[in-house]
């Protein structure tokens, strides 16, 4: 119950005061509902009056600021700046800032112009029994918030129990450090300037991946070898791509791999390899710097028939998008619960269909974006607004950011009202160009040959958040193409699947040796042309 429910409580209490105070019996239940609605009165002044003062040091940011600074509260033993969670997220606010200088006290309350909040307005939160702490999104282009290296954050204080004479002062005197990445012997860290994508965003901007070497590397000093790409999904990285000891290939033929782990985050979130007006050239600076200057580095195979592609969600969706876009580039794809495929159904919604709202459905009801056990557990509504309290670099602004044209203010066009859900048809229109479904479709006749046997796409029937219904429909557009033209595609639904259980070890070991096959079946294919090459 809100503040404002009970100060109605108490002119309720108030009109049968004077009704019920002369009758003895009610005379006890009277008090008790008067003193707790002093509680809950008490409550929400104490929310009400809630003020936090904030400050950054010379030695952490010299320079003034500008962008957005947060409080976030939780009640767990972690720090509050590595959360909110998507499914149990915690009270935080935030605050846009201009100019703001080192020393110079920030304060948050109430009463602050333009304080964004979440879950519900600052003057109705109860924070009793909370911890602080400030956060400010001092790196710019780092997705992350309370953990992207370079941004700043302050000690954990406890919200005081009695509003304090002067407010808490949290100083931001600390920086999030970079992520290590600790080569081994089998573990390079591969970076690579793009010329391409500094050009664009106007400042040095790197692809960056991990690679396991195969057993033989050391061994074979003449040998190359066949790649496999694998893009990690929303909020992954490269950096889990550290071994101490090289990949056991189990497969008689003795075919070895390199492998290696992309990063695909960006400002934006995940920029799935794509060209966009947000993120750049990013499709063609792969394809056309990072993979020669691997190759060239690494002793890869320079040919597309060794070249295979494989992720999971947003790195699925990736994958499947590169060997789509490129489809004489690479060998073969292994995508596994991609996002959207077909934007008929974006995670249950139509974002064509004349009206669409992706808070509400057609009924009135509010729309889900994730499950569990075959039971709603996340709606999109809040979601939403909590991604929009935090900013640049959720999942649903990641989309637009690669979906969508740029605005006249150079981000990346809505495609909904953020207050009504209403979907935008001229966004909505512009999306088509990135719709995996309408580009076969449209394109199958010249695609077909160029694709044959080289889209596979696994998927639960039970995907956790709502994917399937897109991959279902892909397939059944699939299943009709390629009853006219031959493209050998594999679409399969796994039945009681979701999107963490739908990869098993089994899988793998099937992904494997589909790729040796195609790797071995294509190899008088590859000799010849590595031959030509030498001539």
């Amino acid at each position: 119950m809100m503040y404002a429910d009970f100060i109605r409580a108490r002119s309720t209490l108030k009109q049968v005061q004077v009704r019920f105070t002369m009758i003895p019996q009610y005379r006890s239940l009277l008090l008790a509902f008067s003193v707790l609605v002093s509680l809950f009165q008490t409550a929400g002044i104490f929310a009400a009056q809630q003020r936090f003062e904030v400050r950054y040091t010379k030695a952490v940011h010299s320079q003034p600021f500008t962008g957005r600074v947060y409080l976030f509260f939780s009640r767990s033993d972690r720090d509050p700046r590595l959360g909110p969670s998507w499914f149990h997220p915690e009270s935080f606010v935030a605050r846009d800032v201009t100019d703001w200088k080192p020393g110079e006290v920030l304060a948050f309350s109430a009463e602050t112009p333009g304080l964004l909040a979440y879950p519900k307005p600052y003057s109705e939160m109860d924070l009793n029994g909370y911890k602080v702490q400030a956060v400010a999104r001092f790196n710019v282009r780092e997705p992350k918030i309370g953990t992207g290296p370079g941004n700043g954050f302050s000690q954990v204080i406890s919200v005081p129990a009695v509003i304090p004479s002067k407010p808490p002062l949290l100083t931001i005197e600390s920086l999030v450090p970079a992520k290590p990445f600790p080569e081994t012997r089998w573990s390079k860290l591969f970076r690579v300037r793009s010329e391409l994508l500094s050009k664009f965003h106007g400042q040095d901007t790197f692809l960056e991946a991990s690679v396991l070497l195969p057993q033989s590397y050391y061994d074979q000093p003449g040998r190359k070898y066949p790649v496999i790409f694998s893009i990690p999904g929303f909020g992954g990285d490269h950096l889990r791509g550290i071994r101490n000891q090289p990949i056991a290939e189990q497969n008689e033929e003795g075919v070895e791999f390199l492998r290696v782990l992309l990063n695909p985050q960006c400002q934006w979130g995940h920029h799935v390899f794509a060209d966009s007006a947000t993120n750049g050239p990013v499709g063609e600076a792969f394809t056309t710097e990072f993979i020669p200057a691997l190759e060239k580095a690494f002793r890869a195979i320079p040919h597309p028939r060794a070249r295979f592609l494989t992720g999971h969600s947003s790195g699925g969706w990736s994958s499947l998008w590169l060997q789509i876009t490129y489809p004489d580039q690479f060998g073969g794809t292994w995508s596994t619960a991609p996002d959207p495929v077909d934007f008929r159904d974006f995670q249950l919604i139509n974002i064509y269909e004349p009206g669409s709202n992706v808070y509400r459905d057609a009924h009135g009801q509010r729309r889900p974006i994730a499950r569990r056990d075959g039971k709603p557990i996340l709606w999109f509504e809040p979601f939403a607004k909590m991604e929009h309290v935090l900013g640049h670099g959720g999942q649903l602004r990641s989309f637009e950011a690669v979906f969508s044209p740029r605005g006249a203010d150079g981000k990346p066009l809505n495609l909904y009202n953020r207050e009504t859900g209403a979907v935008d048809p001229q966004v909505a229109e512009a999306w088509k160009a990135y719709d995996i479904r309408l580009i076969l479709e449209e394109n199958w006749e010249k695609l077909a040959p160029q694709l044959g046997g080289k889209i596979h796409i696994f998927m639960g029937d039970e995907d956790t958040f709502y994917l399937d219904g897109a991959t279902v429909l892909l397939k059944q557009t699939l299943d009709r193409l390629n009853g006219n033209i031959a493209g050998g595609t594999v679409v399969e639904i796994h039945p009681g699947k979701t999107h963490s259980s739908l990869i098993t070890n089994e899988l793998r070991l099937r992904f494997r040796k589909e790729m040796v096959q195609s790797f071995l079946a294509h190899q008088a294919e590859i000799e010849s042309a590595l031959r030509a090459n030498k001539q």
